[in-house]
């Protein structure tokens, strides 16, 4: 198994910056891609950024030149720097864990996430 424990959220201002931290601990050699998702109160939780285990890097269209994401395999940390914060960004933001384990000839894969930090921008 993998636990995710995120930090670094809080109340800023509008054009505001924070830096989101994830730290995988357990089964931390089965984890691949790590990622961020965000849910707003009444939505869906929806993507942010994907980032692999070779640093390709996805990011969600509203994101886009605001957010970077950034991984050190080292120290089993996906982090999210989000730069010019907007009030539609208030959100629970999760980190997300994809693992694989178990031999070649059959694989076993399953999601983790963690808790949630909360993210407050105000106008």
């Amino acid at each position: 198994q993998v636990q995710l424990v995120e930090s670094g959220g809080g109340l800023v201002q509008a054009g505001g910056s924070l830096r989101l931290s994830c730290v995988a601990s357990g089964r931390t050699r089965s984890i691949n891609a790590m990622g961020w998702y965000r849910q707003a109160p009444g939505k869906q939780r929806e993507l942010v950024a994907t980032i692999s285990t070779s640093f390709n890097t996805n990011y969600a269209d509203f994101v886009k030149g605001r957010f970077t994401i950034s991984r050190d395999n080292a120290k089993n940390t996906v982090f999210l720097q989000m730069d010019s914060l907007k009030p539609e960004d208030t959100a629970v933001y999760y980190c997300n864990a994809e693992a694989a384990w178990g031999p070649v000839e059959r694989q076993y894969e399953s999601s983790y996430w963690g808790q949630g930090t909360q993210v407050t921008v105000s106008s």
